[in-house]
């Protein structure tokens, strides 16, 4: 099977209604690949956690009437997991975006492979302080070439976008609209020159309007592309810090900017501070720790030999950064810990695999 057929597969799931990025990635890691599951019975799909007899049957309904046809002679350029760009930093979260629609330089998402992206993040209405602080660490870090991701919001990502293109910077705009779009429709001029010079990436197809609950979802999105998340200014209950945390759940960097107590959006800041976030004091010893996040080596994909059903769950299960033996269980719901433990061996005897002395961890070699 093609990569070019997989990635129809991808589109076809996502349009399932009830079936969500989630289960998606389960029936993937399940089933060996998407158009795999697309032939399984009900009854097989139900063997999949999160799966029962009434989405079941609701996905084989789906399946009588969608022409795969169509889906490759659609207008709108998308990516999926299938595709070499898709970044596999981004796949490894719990619920990868199963389409990404895109306007712009897509070759931004392979960069965040091999160059650190730092997400920049903040409130809506920050205070001078936070804009100034905003703009001057973004210009810092987008000289030393990081790559700024951010969510074209008013406020904090507006300077953080704004300030990386006029140091002629790398910057990626994560949107809960379509990316003909523009939300904040003040932003229109910079989402148009991100287009221009940078990326523009939404899992919503063109023309979608902005909804609130679009808004939470994307901050996974901003997440998962970072190696590290830096929050600028946030009140306590901000999404901001939904970033944050996701950012801290996937394993990345987190760094705040301290702020005063009498104003109350910095709040959020001391409270991720307060919980073992990276503290920014300067520009200078923030770099300092920025250049000590790992480069991910990217290298071409070598051909996989044949593996057995239960050997191809776990090696898929996987990612490009160490993965600790509880997250790979987690994954691999249907075997048991001895079960992954023996196929973990059986890996790294193939050379497929290898365990991170003195921890719990395993990476693909």
């Amino acid at each position: 099977m093609s990569r070019l057929e997989e990635r129809v597969f991808w589109f076809a799931w996502s349009q399932v209604r009830g079936l969500g990025p989630i289960l998606q990635k389960r029936l993937a890691t399940h089933f060996g690949s998407l158009a795999a599951a697309w032939e399984a019975a009900p009854e097989q799909l139900e063997q999949v956690e999160g799966i029962g007899v009434r989405l079941a049957q609701a996905i084989a309904q789906h399946r009588r009437t969608v022409n795969l046809t169509e889906i490759l002679e659609q207008e709108s350029p998308f990516l999926t997991p299938a595709d070499d760009a898709y970044p596999e930093l981004l796949y490894d979260i719990p619920d990868p975006p199963p389409v990404l629609y895109y306007h712009g330089d897509v070759s931004l998402l392979s960069a965040c492979q091999h160059l650190p992206g730092v997400g920049v993040v903040g409130t809506r209405v920050p205070s001078d302080y936070g804009k100034r602080w905003t703009r001057r660490i973004t210009r810092t870090i987008s000289r030393a070439g990081f790559l700024i991701i951010s969510g074209l919001a008013a406020g904090i990502d507006r300077e953080a976008h704004r300030s990386c293109l006029e140091e002629n910077g790398q910057t990626i705009a994560v949107l809960g609209t379509g990316v003909n779009i523009a939300y904040p429709y003040r932003n229109r001029d910079l989402q148009q020159a991100i287009a221009r010079s940078g990326l523009l990436l939404s899992e919503h197809p063109p023309g979608t309007q902005p909804e609130r609950i679009h808004f939470p979802r994307r901050n996974r999105i901003i997440a998962g592309l970072s190696r590290a998340t830096l929050v600028m200014e946030a009140p306590l209950k901000s999404g901001a810090l939904i970033t944050a945390r996701l950012a801290n759940d996937y394993g990345r960097d987190v760094f705040a900017l301290p702020g005063t107590l009498d104003n109350q959006c910095c709040y959020g800041c001391l409270e991720l501070l307060s919980q073992g976030a990276q503290i920014v004091l300067d520009e200078n010893t923030l770099i300092t720790a920025l250049g000590k996040i790992p480069v991910i080596q990217v290298s071409s994909t070598p051909e996989l030999p044949e593996l057995e059903p239960h050997l191809l769950e776990v090696f898929q299960a996987l990612g490009m950064e160490a993965r600790s033996l509880d997250a790979i269980v987690q994954q691999v719901s249907d075997q048991s810990t001895g079960d992954i433990l023996s196929a973990l061996t059986h890996l790294e005897l193939m050379g497929l695999v290898s365990s991170v002395p003195g921890t719990q961890q395993y990476q693909r070699c």
